[in-house]
């Protein structure tokens, strides 16, 4: 029993589903007739939807098989999203250690990092955030 028995199996289920729940409202033959459809769509639905996933699953099984491996980066190229941020623990530590020697006397020193003020005159500044609230 293959996949024709699994497309076959799927088709029977329609088929009595259909059929049990019509015949309580309709003529026997009514009730036949939409079984079998019911059968003939549940067959195609199984089988279009085995289709779907191995469509899906199939790229996948290919990268993890053999292939030329830059052809695979190729491939590849896009599909990756890295969402870990950059490891900044060296950057602070340097930061902290070039403030000053506070090691050295032991004496607790808070750290000031570099502010961040810009130079130019604040009349200039003043224009420039008129400018741009105007329009």
């Amino acid at each position: 029993m293959g996949k024709l028995g699994f497309y076959i199996m799927t088709g029977i289920a329609g088929f009595v589903f259909t059929f049990i729940f019509t015949i309580r409202n309709n003529l026997w033959m009514t009730s036949m007739y939409r079984a079998l459809l019911a059968f003939a769509i549940w067959f195609l639905l199984a089988f279009a939807l085995k289709w779907i996933f191995a469509v899906i699953i199939a790229p996948r099984a290919d990268k993890n098989g053999s292939g030329n491996s830059k052809a695979q980066s190729e491939q590849e190229r896009g599909t990756v999203l890295d969402l870990s941020t950059p490891d900044e623990d060296r950057e602070l530590m340097d930061l902290i250690h070039s403030e000053s020697g506070s090691k050295e006397n032991g004496d607790f020193v808070p750290l000031n990092p570099p502010k961040l003020v810009s130079t130019k005159d604040p009349e200039e500044l003043a224009k420039a955030v008129r400018h741009l609230t105007d329009k």
